[in-house]
């Protein structure tokens, strides 16, 4: 659940005061706002609440305010809008979308270099999908399934190493459905016999894509993994 909006009195008095005494020194073309009442400074809250979510998702400069404002009138007003929900729902779907991407150009620039780079290595093997892999053990096992639950061995980083997840440094083997990870895991698992020690390169779009998972795993991340196959438990 997300606690931002429940702030304590003391930050939003806080924010309250730093306005009162930043707004003096502002140009002239700015008006001061002023917050008489707890709706006032609600609304003051909702405003910051609003902008740091677009500053951190990088659309500050990418939306026409002028345009969001006139809508949020339009809306308030019950006019007629210029669209329906599905069709706004898409539109604003593929912005997020192009927005995301665009923001994260370097990061998809560097994984692609990478495994462009990666490839040319007589160890690595690709796959159709893109995904890459290097044998670090052959196994002579069983090969599981999409249906079946494994029990594996991993250790997790991004390029630059930073260490995600590592049931390796956790000391305790994890179990889980071959179906229920990541497609470039989902793709290894289902060729890897069991007793294999497998290397794998993930593009972004065989990991978690534009979303990223948590605060390590950014959007358009590749991944390396290392993975030891120990057994299909069921």
């Amino acid at each position: 659940m997300n606690k931002s909006i429940f702030l304590p009195a003391i930050i939003l008095l806080s924010a309250v005061l730093v306005f009162s005494c930043s707004t003096s020194e502002k140009s002239s073309k700015d008006e001061k706002v002023e917050l008489t009442t707890k709706a006032d400074s609600a609304s003051w809250i909702i405003g910051i609440q609003i902008a740091d979510n677009f500053k951190k998702q990088k659309l500050a400069d990418k939306l026409n305010m002028e345009i969001m404002f006139a809508a949020m009138e339009a809306q308030l007003d019950s006019e007629k809008l210029l669209f329906d929900l599905q069709d706004g729902n898409r539109i604003v779907g593929e912005f997020m979308q192009e927005a995301a991407k665009s923001g994260n150009a370097g990061k998809i620039t560097e994984g692609e270099a990478f495994l462009k780079e990666n490839a040319k290595r007589d160890e690595v093997t690709v796959t159709n999908s893109g995904l890459q892999y290097e044998i670090l053990t052959e196994g002579n096992g069983k090969i599981p399934i999409a249906e079946n639950v494994v029990k594996t061995h991993y250790h997790g980083t991004l390029l630059d190493g930073t260490v995600f997840d590592s049931s390796v440094e956790r000391g305790k083997p994890a179990e889980f459905p071959v179906n229920g990870v990541i497609k470039g895991w989902v793709e290894a698992l289902q060729m890897m016999p069991v007793g294999s020690k497998w290397k794998l390169y993930i593009p972004y779009d065989l990991a978690y894509g534009e979303r990223g998972a948590g605060g390590v795993i950014g959007p358009y991340e590749t991944l390396i993994f290392e993975i030891e196959l120990i057994e299909i438990v069921k």
